[in-house]
């Protein structure tokens, strides 16, 4: 392979990631390598794509919104739709996390309750 292309296993090794997960981002149409025979030949632009998708996917994005982001990163990436559009995904996800969080402190709050009612209860039976 050239410096600036790669095969789908170089991407997979680079991404800690199966070549699965690159051909189902191939599927959705993320990336669009080139073929070579049998062997896809991913370009920089599909390197970009797929680092977008997973990182993405780390933050916990649907996969609706990481092709918004995707697709802006194509177009000139810099007018004010794209930009408000983009704020608008982060602010959504964030209330989201935020949502999750506040969840997750009460369920913690909740185990916290039940641990010390089963320790007393515990404590009752010893005595």
């Amino acid at each position: 392979m050239s410096p600036s292309t790669w095969t789908i296993s170089e991407l997979a090794r680079e991404f800690d990631v199966t070549p699965r997960t690159i051909r189902f981002y191939e599927d959705q149409g993320i990336v669009s390598p080139a073929r070579e025979g049998r062997n896809r030949i991913f370009g920089p632009r599909d390197r970009t794509r797929l680092k977008l998708a997973l990182r993405g996917k780390r933050l916990g994005l649907q996969l609706s919104e990481i092709l918004t982001l995707i697709d802006m990163y194509d177009g000139p990436g810099d007018t004010e739709v794209q930009l408000r559009q983009y704020l608008a995904v982060l602010a959504q996800h964030r209330a989201t996390l935020e949502q999750q969080r506040r969840d997750i402190e009460d369920t913690l709050q909740e185990i916290a309750v039940q641990e010390r009612q089963c320790r007393e209860l515990l404590a009752q039976q010893q005595s």
